[in-house]
């Protein structure tokens, strides 16, 4: 007798992920995630423990989440927000993630926080040669309002500094995100926390807005 032909077995649907605060117990997993995505310039504890520190209470500052799928983390993004401006510190996904529209769900989070900070106008950097990410930007209506020259370091790359006017206008793009594939904003540490960023990129100031920091780092 022919055996019967079992049933196909249905594929996994991927999960989807799941997108929530930052918190100080996350520090070790995003720095896996932040120094396999940016070996030569990765944040060090100390300036996502100084981010974090301004993250909540009603003087908060900073607004940083993780993605989760499956028990792992597979993104993480973060926005400083002073006198109405609010500046993109980091996107960034991980390699199996990118071009699935993660990079866009984190964007859309730190836009809709910039929202809530009031803020203005929303900030970033992004290094000239990556172009994939410069158009997830514009997708959003960001624009490009200068250049910095030399400003990721090391590789003396220039970084293109766009504006998005009116975050409160602002909505997700119809289109799944493109994937982003090069290092885009960091976060400026605290007086007294390690920094990373080269000294031809100066963090600012406790509580103000970056006006020079290592540039927004994206990947996703």
């Amino acid at each position: 007798m022919t055996p019967a032909t079992p049933p196909a077995t249905p594929s996994a649907t991927p999960e989807v992920p799941v997108v929530r605060e930052m918190r100080w117990w996350d520090i070790e997993r995003v720095l896996r995630l932040e120094v396999d995505l940016f070996p030569e310039d990765a944040w060090s504890p100390g300036m996502f423990w100084s981010e974090l520190a301004h993250a909540r209470g009603p003087a908060a500052t900073r607004h940083y989440v993780v993605a989760e799928a499956g028990g792992r983390l597979v993104g993480y993004a973060g926005l400083a927000a002073v006198d109405r401006t609010a500046d993109v510190q980091t996107i960034a996904t991980a390699r199996d993630h990118w071009g699935t529209g993660l990079g866009a769900r984190l964007l859309t989070n730190l836009i809709t926080a910039a929202t809530s900070f009031e803020c203005r106008e929303v900030l970033l950097e992004v290094r000239v040669d990556n172009r994939r990410a410069q158009r997830l930007y514009e997708r959003f209506g960001f624009e490009p309002i200068g250049i910095r020259k030399g400003y990721y370091q090391p590789g003396n790359v220039d970084a293109l500094v766009m504006r998005l006017a009116d975050p409160a206008a602002a909505a997700e793009p119809a289109t799944p995100a493109a994937s982003l594939a090069a290092p885009s904003p960091a976060p400026s540490p605290a007086p007294g926390s390690p920094a990373s960023v080269p000294s031809s990129a100066p963090g600012p100031a406790q509580g103000s807005v970056p006006s020079s920091v290592q540039g927004t780092k994206t990947h996703g």
